[in-house]
Formats: structure tokens, sequence, C-alpha cells
């Protein structure tokens, strides 16, 4: 039987993802901040090769496992409850056919995490007008997306938790914004829940 000895640049890779992964865990900093600021902390200023830096699948692990060690009494719940919240958004914004991305969906999320929606429609005014109906204050931030086109996030609290509303033309629902990123409908969220609740 061949032992597998890691090597500098995996077992760095390692080191990079498990620091990160504390940031994320209890800062709630983004993965690329995370990322970053973990191999600075590890290499200072050296030229960093692109080998020795985990990717985000990587980081994701870490994180989980990083919460198992850390928040495994108290994760659980919080995951259930933000979940939860998501199912009532996602319910209320279903005109704009909702999907929840990122840490919430992915099961890794927080104390610090936000709840991230995907929304599709031919008209971003209309999601303002919604939430402004609904006497919601939002603050509004712009991306670009990788055909460089322009991404809208509205942003807001509910509940003392941070709701990111990322808006897509209605085109993009079928091709996932034109990126392979795991999403899930309001169906699919809530069957993660029910599976959660039958297992406790």
């Amino acid at each position: 039987m061949m032992i597998h000895t890691p090597t500098e640049a995996e077992a760095l890779r390692a080191e990079i993802a498990a620091l990160a992964a504390r940031m994320i865990a209890e800062d709630g900093a983004d993965y690329a901040t995370a990322k970053r600021k973990a191999a600075k902390q590890l290499l200072g200023n050296q030229k960093i090769k692109g080998d020795v830096l985990p990717d985000n699948e990587e980081i994701e692990q870490s994180v989980r496992e990083y919460n198992e060690l850390f928040f495994g009494d108290t994760q659980p719940l919080r995951l259930l409850q933000l979940r939860q919240l998501a199912v009532r958004l996602m319910t209320e914004f279903e005109r704009f056919n909702p999907y929840l991305v990122g840490s919430v969906l992915n099961g890794t999320a927080g104390p610090h995490s936000d709840i991230y929606l995907h929304l599709y429609t031919d008209n971003n005014k209309d999601v303002a007008i919604f939430l402004l109906n609904k006497d919601i204050q939002f603050e509004v931030s712009e991306t670009y997306g990788k055909r460089n086109e322009s991404i809208e996030t509205l942003s807001f609290m509910v509940e003392n938790e941070g709701v990111h509303l990322v808006l897509h033309s209605h085109d993009d629902i079928r091709n996932g914004s034109g990126k392979h990123i795991e999403r899930a409908n309001l169906a699919t969220v809530q069957a993660l829940i029910n599976a959660e609740l039958s297992e406790n």
C-alpha cells in the first residue's frame, strides 16, 4: 500500500484553506478576501504560485470542518433559522423567480452569514418598487459579471439578518446567469428544511 505524503504546495494549500475557513466562520469574511488574507498571513509578500492557493471548493470543505469542530452545537440551528427565513422571503418574492445561493444553501452558514437570493426579472425597478411598497429601506450596489454586464444588488435587513437580492435578467434563468453556480428554488429549499427537521 502506497503512503501518500503531501507535497509542500498541498500542505500549504490546506493551511491557507484552514486559515481562510476560520476567517469566514468567525468574522464573516467573503471567500476571496479570506483567501488573500490567509495567504498573506502565511507567506508575507512573497509572490504566490497558482498551485498554492486553494479553490473555493477546498475552502468550503474547510469551513464545514471548522463549523463541525467549533460550532457543532449551534451552527445547525443557525442554518435552519436562516433557511426558514429564506423560504419566507422566497415566498414573498415568488413573482421574481427567486433562487437561494451561497452559504445558506450549501450548509456552511455561520453567525455572520447573510442570505443571498438571485431574482430574475425583465425590469429591476419592479423589485425596487416592490420593496418600497413594503416599506423596506434598501441599499443598491453594482458589480460586473463575467460578460462585463452590470449586476445590481439590493441589500436590506430583515429580523436582524442581512439579505441581498442579486438581480438578473429573465433570460438568464435558463443558464444560471452564465456561470455554473449552485442555486435552489423554493421547493428545493423547503425540501432541505423538511429533511433537516425529520432527522432531528
